[in-house]
């Protein structure tokens, strides 16, 4: 035992500035005295978040946001179930909890809310989050749309159409007229840029109707998001924790996919140059982050992997967070340094070996069999592997997270209003 809490405080103790997410645990027994904590210098290296459904993946997001609030880290959740929004009340005592913060020994639990902002995608409550058609680009709009790689081809030369003619597409009616003018008195426009049908240009067209019945109009235009609003902290220097509600947009997943996308894009094409700084300036939670990978074409995949790849050195985090470590693309799972599993639930041989195989990704740990306890891991449990100061990974380690110190609920929708009625950034972007 005193090997064990030796190797995890030797590990788990840093220099710089760090935060506490738990305590390591070993047979099940908790050492009050052994805090498992991520260096903030490192935490760029970005992250995963992953565990079967009621496995404590949502309170642990919780409890992290709220760790880099007090850090004065601001944040962006993508919140597509809404049970995150209690983050901006303070959470409710009860029994239950008590018993949980008892297993902590002499931890100090207090309820209390955090500097909350919230930010909508299509109809929900929050600040509108907008892109112009020319800021998303012909191959993230493409996608949008569903083309096809001739159709996104022929899209690729009527946006550059429209940049040589300094024809800037605010919203979908400005493509539209772009695209009507082509198809008739402006059909001969193009002859320099390369032939593009006219069944063509009405397929495109076509969609773009969809696209519209899907509620997107709201989506595309002005004012677009300036990314200075998600990188506030409050007058006590708390990080702002900005939620994108996203709720809706689940029926439409790439829709709020290739939104995610642009918003990193844009991030890394607007902040400047930071190399390895005590903290990062921003970190970034994608929470049923599988969404964001599905039918991803390769070339955007390509392009979002040099993204991740580059925009740590603007001192943004990106942490993934999903049922199954094999939602995510093997070429992004290489690049991520934080990694905290919840349980898994093994009910068939496919879950059986996949669960193998996964026990292979983590470091080889003398205190735990990580196979049979992937499996056996408690509610509020998870495996936790981090990139220390040194750069080296650190020992898997099993950890009861801290329980949240904000509401583990939604807020009522009167809750909702009345954080929007003081909120300038809502006011902004109405």
């Amino acid at each position: 035992m005193k090997n064990f809490s030796q190797n995890i405080q030797e590990n788990y103790t840093f220099s710089g500035e760090h935060i506490d997410i738990g305590v390591a645990v070993h047979e099940n027994n908790i050492f009050t005295d052994t805090r498992v904590s991520i260096p903030l210098s490192t935490l760029n290296r970005h992250g995963l978040i992953t565990g079967a459904t009621g496995t404590g993946k949502t309170k642990t997001i919780q409890k992290l946001l709220e760790r880099l609030s007090d850090a004065g880290v601001p944040s962006v959740m993508m919140d597509i179930k809404g049970d995150i929004s209690g983050l901006s009340m303070p959470g409710e005592y009860s029994e239950k909890l008590q018993k949980y913060i008892d297993k902590f020994g002499d931890l100090e639990w207090q309820a209390r809310g955090f500097p909350v902002e919230f930010f909508s995608l299509l109809n929900e409550w929050g600040a509108q989050v907008r892109s112009t058609v020319s800021e998303f680009g012909p191959f993230l709009f493409a996608r949008v749309l569903g083309l096809s790689s001739v159709q996104t081809a022929a899209l690729t030369i009527i946006f550059k159409y429209a940049d040589d003619h300094g024809l800037l597409l605010v919203d979908l009616e400005d493509l539209e007229t772009l695209l009507s003018f082509l198809a008739t008195d402006g059909k001969n426009k193009l002859a320099s840029y390369g032939q593009i049908s006219q069944a063509t240009i009405q397929v495109i067209m076509r969609q773009i109707i969809v696209l519209k019945s899907q509620g997107a109009s709201q989506f595309f235009g002005e004012k677009s998001l300036d990314m200075s609003d998600l990188m506030r902290v409050d007058d006590e220097w708390k990080g702002q924790i900005n939620i994108i509600r996203l709720m809706n947009s689940l029926r439409y997943p790439q829709l709020f996919s290739t939104m995610m996308i642009q918003i990193l894009t844009e991030l890394f094409g607007t902040l400047p140059e930071v190399g390895d700084i005590s903290k990062p300036k921003l970190v970034v939670i994608i929470d049923e982050a599988h969404l964001l990978f599905r039918d991803l074409p390769n070339e955007i995949l390509s392009e979002f992997e040099v993204i991740i790849k580059l925009i740590r050195s603007k001192g943004v985090s990106v942490i993934f967070c999903t049922q199954n470590p094999m939602d995510i693309p093997e070429i992004i799972l290489s690049q991520l340094g934080l990694k905290i599993q919840h349980a898994l639930r093994a009910f068939t041989a496919k879950d059986n070996e996949s669960i193998k195989k996964m026990a292979k990704n983590f470091p080889i740990s003398e205190f735990y069999d990580i196979e049979k306890n992937l499996t056996t891991l408690g509610t509020g449990e998870a495996f936790v592997t981090t990139i220390g100061e040194n750069g080296n990974p650190t020992p898997l380690v099993m950890t009861k997270i801290f329980p949240p110190e904000s509401r583990m609920d939604t807020i009522t929708n009167a809750e909702l209003a009345s954080f929007l009625s003081i909120s300038p950034i809502f006011a902004s972007y109405k």
